[in-house]
């Protein structure tokens, strides 16, 4: 039984260089383009700050509850779950006996970690 290795060669890369290149070329032209054409005019109006026409009054560093913090972080972290159940979710018929113990796992850390948040309190 013979085997057969892909080996890569450097030109396989080269239509990802080539698309990198391209996006990085249109964003330079487009910092550049702007910068050239855009108006230059500077006034301490301009330069103020303030929001939506309110002068702005006070200290811009009040302090604002943990919880607002880990809700958001919440967020993100069983979010970006599901990033990881896609793919295995699109592969599951391929590769059903492989992959079904690691994501239980996965999935048991997930639920164990919403359990905490549940105790904790942290979703009221």
């Amino acid at each position: 039984m013979e085997t057969t290795v892909n080996q890569y060669l450097p030109s396989d890369y080269l239509p990802i260089l080539i698309q990198f290149a391209a996006a990085l070329g249109f964003v330079i032209f487009a910092l550049v383009a702007t910068h050239m054409l855009g108006p230059k005019r500077k006034s301490d109006v301009k330069g103020a700050a303030w929001e939506s026409g309110i002068e702005s009054v006070g200290d811009a560093r009040t302090p604002v509850s943990y919880k607002y913090f880990m809700t958001a972080i919440l967020f993100v972290i069983f979010d970006v779950e599901v990033i990881f159940m896609y793919p295995w979710a699109v592969n599951f018929r391929e590769h059903a006996s492989t992959f079904f113990l690691p994501m239980v796992i996965f999935l048991a850390i997930l639920l164990a970690g919403f359990y905490y948040e549940i105790k904790k309190g942290i979703l009221k």
